[in-house]
């Protein structure tokens, strides 16, 4: 009960704070789409190599022409398997991994140059980006079968977890309505079993599904363009 009031007295500070900013603030809304691949005990031993679809909402606060306060949902499907790999054991393992991802994330845009949004004329800059993400994941175990037929895939519902995102982009407005990025963002979860590997929970305890490196929690890579409208007043970043 205590914990509802709280919730409801933050979203309604937030609700009150964002109403009464709007007008005084230039805001951006748009889509992100690319791709998502995650790193951890099942797959190739790549880093970075998208290999599947990546959606997602977008939504910037510009309070300076250096800082931005950003938010956003984003959902993919991490997929992974092990035929094509250049590690002999676990190209005969043959692991396959297929976990859908929800994550709502926060956190502060920083730009290397000054973008200004006033400016008529093409404007640029890199951009970092970090803060703090929620995401909802499936939980499951794997049961080897022998050397010749692929493990069973053992459901048991669904779990939450935080993760740490790390964004490196470069965005560019062609005009003060429109901007268009393109960035790479990582994300580090508090979480080893995205791939099955360290079940969790009720099944914490088993040793015997365990498999892989259980000292080192997954991550996963969302890749893509994201393209935002900008609306509200324009904030002034001259100084006086």
């Amino acid at each position: 009960m205590i914990q509802f009031k709280i919730q409801r007295l933050i979203f309604t500070a937030f609700a009150y704070f964002f109403i009464v900013n709007a007008r005084g603030q230039f805001h951006e809304i748009g889509a992100f789409i690319g791709s998502s691949n995650y790193i951890g005990d099942i797959g190739t031993d790549k880093y970075i190599h998208p290999n599947s679809p990546a959606l997602g909402l977008v939504y910037k606060w510009n309070t300076t022409d250096r800082f931005s306060l950003r938010a956003g949902f984003t959902f993919s499907k991490l997929e992974e398997n092990e035929f094509r790999n250049r590690d002999l054991n676990r190209f005969r393992r043959s692991y396959k991994l297929s976990n859908n991802i929800q994550e709502a994330m926060v956190g502060i845009e920083i730009n290397f140059f000054e973008f200004n949004l006033h400016d008529e004329t093409l404007g640029f800059t890199p951009y970092i980006f970090y803060g703090v993400s929620y995401f909802r994941y499936e939980q499951f175990y794997l049961t080897p079968n022998g050397p010749f037929d692929p493990p069973t895939y053992n459901n048991y519902g669904s779990d939450e977890k935080i993760a740490f995102p790390l964004i490196l982009g470069f965005k560019i407005n062609p005009n003060p309505i429109f901007v268009i990025a393109l960035e790479m963002g990582a994300r580090y979860t508090l979480t080893d079993n995205l791939d099955g590997s360290n079940p969790e929970n009720e099944f914490a305890d088993i040793q015997e599904y365990k498999f892989g490196n259980i000292m080192n929690n997954d991550w996963y890579i969302f890749t893509g363009l994201t393209f935002s409208f900008t609306f509200g007043d324009l904030p002034c970043y001259c100084k006086d």
